[in-house]
Parts: structure tokens; sequence; C-alpha cells
């Protein structure tokens, strides 16, 4: 390439600001590029921080052009290849990051600046590493093992640190991403300091792919803490399976995508021991349970006592509510109540519920005696919320219209595979906004 050429000129300016150290640039032969003489950039520019290292993370990088000149790029990139977003003024004098810093790393800044007079360009290069954090931030996500689930499965985050101050919280969510095909709009609720759900607005369509992420960067939260490990989840939703319980007519009534496909004979809480009302989403299954009434404030002895094998069980609270085989109270399924709260059922029907529905699934109860599920604490209540009160427990104060999620992300098959659409609505599905 001959020197002198427009090309030539910018590829040498380009490959010097790369290059460590300030740079003084050559001068360029050939008038035909217009009046650009290389000049030595380290006078042109002024950059805070200065070099070195132990440097605040949390405070900016200012790049400033000295003597009337300006500046025409400015890079600041750390190892790990992570690029800090900032603002050039509309005069191009200055430069300063709008991103946070990472603690514990180290960075590069890379300039590019012209004269005042416009006659002479050039680039200087200068790095510094940030102060190591004293305490991180990290998450653990659920669910995480690219599984298929219900589609009353909320994403869950368990922070490692407590985050009260409302600013650190805006920080925090800022930080989390959920993606899915097709998309939904949701949002984000802090359930206490260390625990945050994120769910749509309406249920997640059945067949979806669902991917969500956490990445502060290693910035700056609070005080003493910053960013840790990134962590991130993805699954799948099934068909969606709901499991209407009716505890006025001692029955339930099974949907698949919107269309009934079994009614099943129950018995439900007895007086005293009612079954909570609302929306829950099975929490896990066991084929075999032993189930002692001590465990939840029931003397032994009593004649409310028990102690026994239960099976084909399906736990929808963490305080001991199941649907479950109950062989001992047929006589009495789809006629009155007689359970201390779970939703009893015949061997065979227990066994075919177990079959049938899977982490994540609904089984709403209505016309029970007892109160109303609790939306967090004893399993997943969080449908229960109304839209509108699930949105104030957004730091931000805002929903979420997710991007398109990577079908890569997921993989096997199951009861995501299929691809069945939604076909009629049903009642008791969700609470009013």
């Amino acid at each position: 390439m001959k020197p002198g050429s427009t090309v030539w000129a910018r590829n040498v300016i380009a490959g010097v600001v790369l290059t460590a150290g300030p740079l003084a640039l050559a001068a360029c032969s050939g008038r035909d590029v217009g009046p650009e003489q290389q000049v030595d950039a380290s006078g042109l520019v002024q950059i805070s921080p200065n070099g070195g290292g132990s440097v605040d993370p949390s405070l900016p990088v200012v790049v400033t052009a000295q003597h009337g000149g300006r500046l025409t790029d400015v890079t600041v990139v750390s190892d790990t290849g992570r690029q800090v977003a900032g603002q050039l003024a509309a005069d191009g004098r200055s430069w300063r990051s709008t991103g946070a810093l990472a603690a514990g790393t180290h960075y590069t800044v890379k300039v590019a600046a012209a004269d005042g007079g416009g006659d002479g360009r050039g680039g200087v290069q200068k790095s510094f590493t940030t102060l190591a954090a004293t305490s991180t931030l990290t998450a653990v996500m659920t669910p995480g093992d690219k599984g298929v689930y219900g589609v009353g499965e909320p994403i869950t985050v368990a922070l490692s640190q407590p985050v009260h101050d409302p600013a650190a919280r805006k920080i925090v969510e800022t930080a989390l991403t959920v993606r899915s095909t097709p998309s939904v709009t949701g949002a984000w609720y802090w359930v206490d300091d260390k625990t945050l759900h994120f769910r749509p607005k309406d249920y997640w369509p059945a067949h979806a792919v669902i991917q969500a992420a956490f990445d502060l960067g290693g910035a700056k939260v609070q005080s003493g803490l910053y960013g840790g490990a990134p962590a991130s989840v993805a699954f799948r939703t099934g068909d969606r399976m709901l499991a209407l319980t009716d505890a006025g007519s001692d029955y339930m009534t099974v949907y698949r995508n919107g269309q009934e496909i079994r009614s099943i004979p129950i018995t439900t809480g007895k007086p005293g021991f009612s079954t909570r009302n609302g929306i829950k989403v099975v929490l896990e299954q066991e084929q075999e349970v032993f189930m002692n009434s001590s465990t939840v404030g029931i003397a032994a002895g009593s004649s409310n006592s028990y102690a026994l094998d239960v099976y084909w069980a399906t736990r929808v609270t963490w305080s001991g509510e199941y649907v479950h085989a109950a062989p001992w109270s047929v006589g009495s399924q789809g006629v009155a109540n007689v359970s201390h709260g779970c939703t009893g059922m015949s061997t065979g029907n227990a066994e075919w519920f177990y079959d049938t529905f899977h982490r994540g699934d609904l089984v709403q109860v209505v016309h029970s005696l007892g109160h109303e599920m609790e939306p967090f604490g004893n399993g997943y209540g969080d449908w229960n919320l109304s839209w509108s009160a699930w949105q104030q427990g957004s730091a931000l104060g805002r929903t979420v219209t997710t991007s398109p999620a990577d079908p890569a992300a997921v993989t096997g098959g199951g009861a995501g595979a299929s691809g069945t659409a939604l076909t009629t609505s049903v009642g008791y599905l969700r609470p009013s906004a």
C-alpha cells in the first residue's frame, strides 16, 4: 500500500492506538489526504485515573482534550473484553464513562485525538487496575436444569448477600434479564432482601423456551459490595395443566391446554383443617411419603393424629399439603371433606395425577372454608397476587417485555416438544387485575 494514501494513513493511526504506552506518530507524506500531521497525542489528552493500580472502581473514567484539541475516539475495555459504556461531549472535548467499573479488574484506555488546528492526529493508551472487592454479590437461580416445567413455574433468584437499599436494588434488578419465545410481559418482585421472583402477567405460554441471566459485570451494588460471578438458567414449559379443585362439590376437574380431560372425585380438608383456597404450583413429587401428624402440631394419640405411608404424593405447599392417594377415604370422595388439608383421591386416580402433573403445573382450590394461599414462603403462591400488586414489587417500577430466547439453550424432549396450541379458556385461572 502506497505511503500517503488515505487508507495507509488511517491504518497507521489505528494500529498505533492499540500499541502500549504514549505514542509519537511519524509524519505522513503526501498532501492528497489533507493537512493531517501525526503528533504526540500524550500532550493532547488528559486521562483520569492516571494509570497504575488501587483505583477506586466507583470513580468514573474521564478523558479531556487539551490545548483546544478534540477527541475522535475513546475505548475503555477490561482484560476480559468487557467494554465500559461512555458519553462523548457534543464539542468533542471530553468523554466520561457512564457504565460502572468492576472491582479487581485491569482496564486499558485507548484514545485518539486531533489537535486544535485540525492539522495533527495521534493516539495514546494507558492502563489501570481497580481495587479488589471486599465482598461480592452472586446469585442462585431456578429452574436451572434445562428441563420441562409447568406454565406456573416462576424464575427465582437467591442472592448471596441482603440488599435493602432501594438504589442498590435497582442496580441488581437492572442486571437481571429474561428472554422467552414466545415473548411475554412480566416483572420482577422483591420477596425479601435476598430473594426475587419473576412471573409473566399471565402464565407462561405452553411449550415456551425461557432463559434468564444475572450479570452485574463486577459493578458496585452498595458500599463494599460488588458484583461477583454471573449466573444463568434455561428451561421449557410443557402443556398448560390445571387441576381445578372444588372443595364445595368434592370434585377435581383436570384441564390440558384449556380442555377438560378428567373429572376426579376427591376429599379435601375437614372443618378445622380446611384446604387453602387459591392457586398453587406443584413443588415436587414422591411415590411414597411417610406422614406424621406430630410434625404439623397434632399431638400423637389424639383423635386427629396419624402416622402412615402415603403413595403417589404431589406436593403443593412446603407446610405439607399434597394431592395423594387416600384409599381409606374412598367412600367420602365426591361426597364430603374428611382430610387434614390434603386433597385425597383413589389410588388409581392419584397415580394418574402423579404421572400427568409435574413441577410448575397448576393446582387451584376454590370454595374451601380455608384461608387463602400465601403468595410467598409456603411454596409458589405468586399467582395469587393481582398483576397490579405484582408490579409494585419491582424496585425499578417497570415491566419487562422479553426478547426472543435461543432454542439451543435447552435440550431434551418430553412435555415441551409437541407444541400443542391453547384452545379454550377456563374459569378460576387467575386473580383479577
